[in-house]
């Protein structure tokens, strides 16, 4: 993963809003994983169209924010071992 990968949820699973849960969830065949509000606006983002330096740019700016970089890859580094993303 480098700075030009461009992070895309998985097509195994699909990201939504859970309004009982207040919460985004990822749906997959055999159950669901509800994501914690850093993680949530992380995935929301993960669409194959940012690198992940634009991701950490746009994440800084909509909660003004600096230094999420670190956060950001280390959250990612996890979700494409959960394989809930991959890049594209």
């Amino acid at each position: 993963m480098n700075a030009d990968s461009r992070p895309v949820v998985n097509s195994h699973f699909r990201l939504q809003w859970e309004k009982t849960q207040q919460a985004w969830v990822l749906l997959y065949p055999e159950g669901m994983v509800k994501l914690n509000g850093s993680a949530g606006e992380i995935l929301c983002r993960c669409d194959g169209s940012r690198s992940i330096d634009g991701l950490v740019a746009e994440l800084e700016a909509a909660f003004a924010a600096t230094g999420l970089r670190n956060d950001v890859v280390a959250f990612l580094d996890h979700a494409a071992q959960q394989r809930w993303v991959r890049l594209a």
